[in-house]
């Protein structure tokens, strides 16, 4: 990794980051572990930031304009910083992801990215071994902030009911997880459904697909494969997609019968069963 005197700050947004973060840093007089003492972290962890060994967060991002007065630069900053740790090949779905207008999406194997707790996501992350775990999650949370808009995009997510009984890091992670999912049963912007297996075969049993809609831009459908990420604005391939999705949420459960099921789920199976046991 690039030391701090000889970063390019042209070279990515890491090292944009690492390099203003340094020329703001000493223009305030302070060291390292001066201006870790003021955001409450390790004089370490400012030094390797400075020098991209470590992707920021976005707390420790707005924590640094508090105590530099840099009129909230680096929390604009980071949300680029994060966006360029994803895979290369996924960032231009990221990016069109953060405008569109309307989403919706069928999950058969893993809960929609903007939809994961933290810990869900670091444990399906992890199954790839990726180099960067902690930039990989950090980009990932930072995706669903979106959802946190004043006017966030209107979504509409149908899962498999085999995500729901995938016990994706454990127990506890798969609680957090449902229980997350719960939360947005009366929400103004999202709603979810849920295929029951009882619907036997459906309209996408070939696999996942996002389609995204915008104020002015043609729909974008996208899909992945093992390797990487594709993008179409195919009409035909619009219409087929959008045929497909009608009929699985047909099929699927209300959100309303939806929202029982997955409430059933989370304590039947990732129920605590020492309570469980006492109560038998």
């Amino acid at each position: 990794m690039a030391h701090a005197l000889s970063l390019d700050p042209s070279a990515s947004p890491l090292d944009y980051y690492g390099y203003e973060l340094r020329r703001q840093r000493e223009a305030h007089g302070l060291k390292q572990s001066q201006l870790g003492d003021i955001i409450f972290c390790t004089g370490s962890l400012v030094g390797q930031i400075e020098t991209t060994k470590r992707v920021p967060t976005r707390d420790f991002s707005e924590r640094v304009d508090a105590a530099l007065g840099t009129d909230g630069m680096f929390s604009r900053l980071v949300g680029l910083v994060l966006r360029s740790q994803l895979p290369h090949w996924f960032q231009p779905y990221a990016e069109m992801e953060a405008t569109a207008a309307y989403i919706s999406t069928y999950q058969a194997q893993l809960v929609y990215g903007l939809l994961q707790t933290e810990a869900y996501a670091r444990a399906v992350l992890a199954t790839g071994m990726p180099d960067d775990l902690e930039g990989l999650l950090a980009a990932r949370m930072e995706r669903q902030r979106i959802l946190e808009r004043e006017q966030p995009p209107l979504a509409w997510a149908v899962l498999d009911e085999a995500v729901l009984h995938r016990p994706i890091g454990g127990r506890a992670v798969m609680r957090e997880q449902l229980a997350r999912l719960l939360e947005f049963r009366d929400h103004r912007w999202m709603r979810i459904q849920v295929l029951p297996n009882v619907a036997g075969e459906h309209t996408s049993l070939d696999g996942a697909f996002n389609l995204l809609r915008f104020d002015q831009d043609p729909d974008i459908i996208y899909t992945e494969d093992l390797i990487s990420g594709h993008m179409t604005a195919s009409p035909e391939t619009i219409r087929e997609a959008t045929r497909r999705y009608a009929h699985l949420q047909a099929a699927a459960l209300s959100v309303e019968e939806s929202a029982a099921l997955i409430g059933r789920v989370m304590e039947e199976r990732y129920g605590d069963r020492t309570e469980q046991g006492a109560v038998a």
